[in-house]
């Protein structure tokens, strides 16, 4: 199909459905016993959006069940992965989870991005946003995941991104943004893959847990061969932490840094570990107004609910409708820098339409009321980040 047909086929709805939905942030859960990539039974979709694309949609993906499973090593070969292969990599003692897709490179503006098909019911487990319904329902629908930071770069003003070279190009349209694994930058589904793609079932995601990833390296490089290309995604070996070895951070001076105390915690994959001991000092569990219960720092938790109960006085409550959450153990993507997220001491509120990059649609009165409770606002950032809510000095409460 030439390039440019795949905005001609939109389908009514979906040139209805045009709004973007943006996810940064990470998704909780109980964690999942270990199963196979593609579930076992095919239950009722989780949200059903309009088909975008008649000649790329496929059936809508459940809702995702157990917690998200990080990415730990990326696997991308020239040719298909055997099905043999694949049961060998998923004996290997250690793999918790794996998931089959295929992968290419697109030259785009002079830059080439990885761009992957994938079935969206089994791969959003490898995201954060695998909780989060809207993004993969978009995806299934014939739009595209694509990464944050890129997207300036590649996606034109109606948010079509050309995948492929030349004459033999196609549009996209860019229906999510999701921080996707890394070595992965844009994301279709497989019917998408179907034409765009030379090999299939080329490229594999394996997540080991709470394993050291770099512990299965060698039964796997004698599976793969020499010719396949393994990457370890961990952040851990990307960027040169030494897995399993304690960690510190000693917070500033001041009373938000004594708040948070010493920090000590361990990396294992691109997960941070917290000691327990901080964990049980330093969080609880809260039921708050407006958007229900959250986990936060102990010093953080009166003025967020001072806060939401202000917004609720003033007569704002429709303006504060949703959290992606307060506590969560990460480092900030790419980095080896603690997250204040890692201590509890922010909160992400309205994050379908308060990503990162954008004005947003924060309410300028929620903002103000924020702020006066202690709070520092992402909006304001150079890189924006609207959704996000971070303490920044004591306030006495009550």
């Amino acid at each position: 199909m030439a390039r440019g047909l795949g905005r001609a086929r939109r389908t009514t709805a979906g040139l209805a459905a045009l709004a973007l939905c943006t996810v940064m942030g990470a998704c909780g859960g109980e964690a999942p016993k270990k199963t196979a990539a593609k579930p076992s039974r095919t239950p009722s979709p989780a949200v059903s959006v309009p088909v975008f694309d008649d000649d790329h949609s496929m059936p809508q993906p459940p809702a995702l069940e157990g917690a998200v499973a990080r990415a730990d090593i990326l696997i991308y070969d020239t040719e298909t992965l055997s099905s043999s292969m694949v049961k060998r990599i998923e004996g290997i003692d250690g793999v918790f989870a794996t998931d089959v897709f295929s992968m290419a490179n697109t030259p785009i503006q002079g830059d080439y991005y990885n761009v992957a098909a994938v079935d969206p019911a089994t791969y959003r487990r490898f995201t954060l946003a695998g909780k989060q319904d809207a993004i993969w329902s978009r995806v299934a629908a014939g739009e595209m995941a694509i990464s944050s930071p890129i997207a300036p770069k590649v996606e034109d003003e109606e948010h079509f991104v050309p995948v492929g070279v030349g004459d033999a190009a196609q549009d996209v349209h860019v229906g999510a943004y999701v921080e996707h694994p890394k070595g992965i930058d844009l994301v279709v589904n497989e019917e998408w893959g179907e034409d765009l793609f030379k090999v299939e079932g080329n490229a594999m995601l394996i997540s080991t847990l709470k394993r050291s990833p770099q512990s299965i390296r060698k039964p796997l490089e004698k599976i793969v061969g020499k010719d396949a290309a393994i990457q370890m995604l961990d952040i851990a070996s990307v960027l040169g932490l030494n897995p399993g070895a304690p960690q510190v951070a000693i917070a500033t001076s001041g009373s938000v840094g004594a708040a948070i105390g010493i920090y000590r915690y361990r990396v294992v994959g691109n997960q941070v570990i917290p000691e327990s001991s901080w964990t049980a000092s330093h969080l609880r569990t809260e039921t708050m107004p407006l958007i229900g219960r959250v986990t936060c720092n102990t010093a953080m938790l009166p003025q967020l609910r001072a806060a939401l109960n202000d917004v609720v006085a003033q007569g704002l409550s429709e303006h504060v409708y949703q959290t992606a959450g307060c506590f969560n153990a990460r480092f900030i993507a790419g980095s080896t820098r603690l997250s204040n997220h890692a201590f509890g001491m922010a909160i992400d509120l309205n994050s379908l339409e308060n990503g990162r990059g954008i004005r947003g649609q924060m309410n300028p009165s929620v903002v103000k009321i924020f702020e006066k409770w202690g709070f520092a606002w992402g909006g304001t950032w150079k890189y924006t980040d609207p959704m996000h809510f971070e303490l920044v000095r004591i306030v006495k409460v009550g």
